[in-house]
């Protein structure tokens, strides 16, 4: 199973948590917007949990429908948090910056403890649970996927239109 095991000390549950923060307080200034660079979160976070699922083997057909709703329902939240980033485009040098807003790091917040607290029930109840216990921690990993990837796509899009309007109002091509 993923996570730290039920006998371990507590503070390793602080790590995650810790990570979290640090995420939260990153998204909370204005940076540096480099649309070109977009692409590289996505390959890398597919890349990674395509090497932990296959490493498993095939998956059940149950795992495999849990999986593809894993990814629907992080799309779906990747997009809905991506909606509420605030983006803007420095009018003379049409830099673009981003920054979350306090909406979509709640989501981060409210995603994170919803999957910690399933994987911590599928871990005490695995023998009970059967396939689920393999099956819900996985789908949890893959709806990373979708929420990365529909996150940074939705970004992408309304960066490149408003760094296009900010262009014409100028007059650059």
């Amino acid at each position: 199973m993923y996570g730290p095991s039920p006998n371990a000390p507590a503070w390793t549950n602080l790590i995650p948590l810790a990570i979290v923060a640090l995420v939260i307080l990153r998204n909370s200034r204005a940076r540096r917007l480099r649309i070109e660079a977009m692409w590289i979160a996505p390959v890398v976070i597919i890349a990674l949990i395509a090497l932990s699922l296959t490493s498993q083997g095939m998956p059940s057909p149950l795992g495999l429908l849990l999986d593809v709703a894993g990814v629907v329902i992080g799309a779906g939240l990747g997009w809905w948090r991506a909606r509420f980033t605030h983006i803007t485009v420095d009018p003379v040098t049409h830099e673009l910056t981003s920054r979350a807003s306090p909406i979509g790091m709640l989501v981060i917040l409210v995603v994170f403890t919803v999957r910690f607290g399933i994987r911590a029930y599928a871990q005490q109840n695995g023998t009970t649970l059967g396939v689920w216990a393999v099956a819900i921690p996985d789908a949890l990993l893959v709806m990373s996927v979708g929420l990365v990837c529909a996150g940074r796509l939705e970004i992408f899009i309304r960066a490149k239109r408003l760094l296009n309007e900010a262009r014409a109002k100028a007059g650059l091509p």
